[in-house]
């Protein structure tokens, strides 16, 4: 007897294959964008965090002088956490005449204040 069929052999056919490596393709690719903008996010959030340090810092450094900062404003440069930062503290008036207003910009050296990574805004009392 001629038997022209082949026999059943268990196995996936090509395109049970094809179909597996488009789903595990898809898969892998949002979890390469997954993480991508996870570490994208860590190192804005690092950046925001410290720069909202420096810049209580700053405030700190004004309330505790012990006297009236003029009204104008000041810039300088420090290195915090192994980077170059800039601060901008812009010293105005307010309705009380004993209180001044403190506007506080901080951002990476190189970077435009328009665009602060952290901006705080404190009052420092004159000094009884």
């Amino acid at each position: 007897m001629n038997n022209s069929r082949r026999p059943y052999t268990a196995g996936f056919t090509l395109l049970e294959v094809l179909v597996a490596l488009a789903i595990l393709a898809i898969t892998l690719g949002a979890l390469i964008k997954a993480s991508g903008s996870y570490a994208s996010n860590a190192s804005y959030l690092k950046e925001k965090t410290l720069a909202q340090w420096i810049a209580q810092n700053k405030a700190t450094e004004y309330q505790l002088e012990n006297k009236f900062p003029p009204i104008g404003s000041r810039e300088g440069e420090l290195n915090y956490a192994l980077q170059e930062w800039r601060w901008r503290v812009k010293v105005s008036k307010t309705d009380d005449r004993r209180l001044r207003r403190l506007d506080i910009d901080v951002i990476l050296a190189g970077g435009e204040f328009k665009q602060s990574r952290a901006s705080l805004v404190a009052f420092v009392g004159e000094p009884l």
